[in-house]
Formats: structure tokens, C-alpha cells, sequence
């Protein structure tokens, strides 16, 4: 197969705003040790590529500086030691950055094969997201079947994922959007119910739905008030997962009722960890969560999809009115 020794791709001279992202000609990456060279056909847009547009999420050392965690496309190059895929697989994979381009590198280790039901569009947000939520909520958070749950941003990527993953899991899902369309398309897709946050306190409400009891599990990417209002309401050895803070991450708490409740507050970022711990995730993944895809149990929920060149338009939408993932189609 033959690959070209440029491509185009979406560059980020500096900082700023969705205008900063342009398209350019840069060098096609080279497959190293244990890595594969991925043809992209979709691209993932995910928050923290907003955040590294506006210079407050640096890539890892080693990483591409160019946006995107996460896409689907061809294996077409093996780097030396690769044993699981050959030329001409179709993959869907996390990538340590390189995603707004033609071509990008990853670890073999950390693509996946596209699930049974879907095909190359549709499975284009699925690895950066099921990372995500496998971690912080099963492996991290420990959910279990029978249990509470409650995620904030139902309608987001993570959102959309966690809804449907948790309750085929097995446990109960309460989530919080910010409208009553939103809310009737989270329980739609697994949610027992959904809160408008705009219209109601999510804390009597959530107070209300379980008794007074509260939830076993929160996963929050919301931050600022919000982190004391999830502690009221965590049961006894609740926990507390934070994976962003939208909101802020500087709030005065009450630790004594997180000694009296016994409570577990934790958190985790994606991109820093090792390539083993990933290669942990993606096998659990294949092994636990591939099934439900290939059955069509769980599927992903694509809002829509912009050209390469309409980076910056992509990078609007996802700080606007969205339900589920947004994709570039390179």
C-alpha cells in the first residue's frame, strides 16, 4: 500500500480560539516499536481537545501535537514487533494524539477491532469515551450490578456511554441534563431518570428518587458546586468520581461527612497513563464490552459529523447544543 510522505492535517500554531485550528501539510509519522500507522476515515472531538486548543492541556512527551485521541480507519504500516494486526485491518483505536489528520501512529495494543454491528463512521467515538468510562466507573469506581448510579452530562460522549453501559451492567442510572429533551433521550437510552438541572435541584431530586438514601457511584466532569452537593448525596461508602471540572476545581468541602459516610473520592486523566494500563483497558474492553457492541445492545450516539477543514466548526458545536458524540470526517 502505498503512503505518501505528507498529509494534510490540522495544525495549532498557538492558543486560542476554534479560528486557530488551519489545515497544513506536515509529514506523515513513522511506526515505531510496538506501533501501528492508521489510514483515519473518522476522527473523535473530544473536550480535551478543546483544552488543548486553548493551551491548558499539553500533549504527554513523546505525543503528537496535533488534536485527536481517538478515530477509526485502515492499518496500513506495522512498526518492528507488531504481531496483531496486518496491513488492510480495519481498526478503531486510541491514539496519543494525531487524530485531526490523514494518517496518525498508536500502540498496537490500543486499537480495536471494529465491533460486528457497526462500521468505520459509527465506531470512530468509541475508544477515548469507553476508555474513559470503563475506568473511572468500573475498574476506579467499582460499580456493580444492583447498584445506583448517577452521571452528570448525560447527553455528552461520556454521558451517552455511561448511560448505556451502566445499565447493561446491571445497575440503576439517574443522570442530569440541561433539558427536558435532553432528559427524555437519556432515559431513551438506558437512564431510569434524567433531571433538568436548569429547572430542578438534582440534590432533592435525587434525595427523593432513592428514599433518601442517595447513590452508590457519581461520575462528574462538572466540578465547582457541584463537588459539595454530590457528597450530600453519596450513601454510606459512596464514591466520588471527577474526571473534569468545567466548573472548577477550587471549592471549600466538609470532610467530616465524608468521614462519617465513609466516602471514597477519587479521579483520573486518560492520556498521561502508561501504555501497559491502556493495553489493560482495551483487553477488558474487547473481552466485556465488544459483546454488547457486536449484539447492538449498547451503540454509539453520533450528533454529527464535519469535513477536516471544518475543525474549528466541530470545536464550536461541542461547546454548544449536542447530544452525543461529534466526528471529523477526514
Amino acid at each position: 500500500m502505498s503512503i505518501p510522505k505528507k498529509m494534510k492535517a490540522i495544525t495549532l500554531m498557538h492558543s486560542g480560539g476554534p479560528d486557530v485550528l488551519r489545515v497544513a501539510s506536515v509529514d506523515v509519522p513513522q511506526p515505531i516499536y510496538k506501533q501501528i500507522l492508521i489510514k483515519i476515515a473518522y476522527a473523535g472531538v473530544n473536550r480535551p481537545d478543546v483544552l488543548q486548543r486553548l493551551g491548558l492541556y499539553s500533549p504527554p512527551k513523546g505525543a503528537s501535537n496535533i488534536l485527536g485521541l481517538e478515530a477509526s480507519g485502515t492499518v496500513v504500516s506495522v512498526g518492528p514487533g507488531c504481531s496483531k494486526w496486518e496491513v488492510g485491518d480495519e481498526v478503531t483505536a486510541l491514539l496519543p494524539g494525531g487524530g485531526y489528520a490523514e494518517y496518525a501512529v498508536t500502540h498496537e495494543d490500543h486499537a480495536l477491532p471494529i465491533p460486528s454491528s457497526l462500521n468505520l463512521k459509527k465506531s470512530a467515538g468509541l475508544c477515548e469515551t469507553l476508555y474513559t468510562v470503563w475506568y473511572n466507573v468500573f475498574k476506579s469506581g467499582e460499580l456493580r450490578s444492583g447498584e445506583t448510579f448517577l452521571v452528570h452530562g448525560g447527553t455528552s460522549g461520556i454521558g451517552t456511554t455511561a448511560i448505556q453501559l451502566a445499565s447493561a451492567m446491571g445497575s440503576k442510572v439517574f443522570t442530569t441534563a440541561g433539558s427536558d429533551k435532553k432528559c427524555d433521550f437519556c432515559v431513551s437510552i438506558g437512564a431510569h431518570h434524567a433531571i433538568n438541572y436548569k429547572t430542578s435541584d438534582f440534590v432533592t431530586e435525587i434525595k427523593n428518587l432513592t428514599g433518601g438514601n442517595g447513590v452508590n457511584l457519581i461520575l462528574d466532569m462538572v466540578g465547582g458546586d457541584y463537588i459539595s452537593k454530590n457528597i450530600k448525596i453519596l450513601n454510606n461508602d459512596g464514591r466520588l468520581v471527577q474526571i473534569a471540572f468545567l466548573e472548577g476545581a477550587r471549592r471549600e468541602i466538609n470532610f467530616s461527612t465524608i468521614m462519617i459516610k465513609r466516602l471514597k473520592i477519587t479521579g483520573s486523566t486518560l492520556r498521561p497513563q502508561s501504555d501497559l494500563a491502556k493495553t489493560q483497558i482495551a483487553e477488558d474492553l474487547e473481552h466485556t464490552v465488544w459483546p454488547l457492541l457486536n449484539s447492538g445492545k449498547i451503540k454509539p450516539v453520533i450528533d454529527r459529523i464535519f469535513n477536516l477543514e471544518d475543525a474549528g466548526r466541530a470545536h464550536e458545536a461541542l461547546d454548544n447544543d449536542h447530544i452525543g458524540k461529534i466526528l471529523l470526517k477526514i
